[in-house]
């Protein structure tokens, strides 16, 4: 298998990238924390999955039932995170579970391949900031996520990750999931949308289910859809 590459959207351009690595951020909500009955960390979770990972397809099933996390994604370019996406962190549960009760690793949960999907990534310019994503299933809102809910913020992952490890140009970033995770079924649509600019006010109404985001927010800024098979 060679390498895998992902779409990259600049304002004059656009491209193809390698990433070298997905770095990826656990249990970065609260409420996603309890949703697994796991401890708040003293410290920023941190695990890698490899360039290997990175698929388009959504599996339902590989050896266990596989279950979906859609995340913020961040890409890296001159020292900085300068581009953004979304993706969903596919996880083998039941096999974490016996990971984490004997003290050992994830990788086997969490770094197989097609457990890394991930959406073209657009140019960040200065004036965005405040990203929200949704994940529909079948067009019902299945998990809704805000930059201020994450305990560690863009700049504080990007700061903690580089004091042990170098972030490499195109290299991506899985900022973690909110609440809402669950099994993958086979046949079902998923679809990921992200918008920039959303006052912390305006989520919490899109939460509430008075609106949809559509409605508040119009249109939104980057939509990635997969089929689960």
């Amino acid at each position: 298998m060679g390498l895998q590459t992902v779409l990259l959207k600049q304002q004059d351009n656009q491209q193809l990238i390698t990433p070298s690595k997905v770095v990826c951020i656990g249990r970065n909500y609260v409420d996603h924390i309890h949703e697994l009955g796991n401890d708040v960390p003293d410290e920023m979770v941190v695990f890698l999955k490899p360039n290997s990972a990175m698929s388009n397809t959504l599996l339902s099933h590989l050896v266990e039932p596989l279950h979906y996390e859609a995340e913020l994604c961040f890409m890296v370019k001159n020292g900085q995170f300068s581009a953004v996406g979304v993706g969903l962190d596919m996880t083998k549960r039941e096999l974490q579970g016996k990971l984490k009760k004997q003290g050992l690793p994830w990788e086997r949960s969490k770094a197989f391949d097609g457990s890394a999907l991930l959406s073209e990534f657009i140019e960040i310019t200065a004036d965005m900031k405040d990203w929200c994503f949704q994940l529909t299933i079948d067009n019902v809102v299945t998990q809704l996520g805000h930059q201020q809910l994450m305990m560690y913020q863009p700049q504080a992952m990007f700061d903690a990750i580089t004091e042990f490890m170098s972030l490499n140009d195109g290299d991506i970033v899985m900022t973690g999931t909110p609440k809402g995770v669950g099994a993958v079924s086979a046949n079902t649509s998923f679809e990921i949308s992200l918008w920039p600019n959303v006052p912390f006010e305006i989520f919490e109404t899109a939460l509430s289910g008075d609106k949809s985001m559509t409605q508040l927010c119009g249109p939104a800024m980057l939509v990635k859809q997969w089929q689960a098979v």
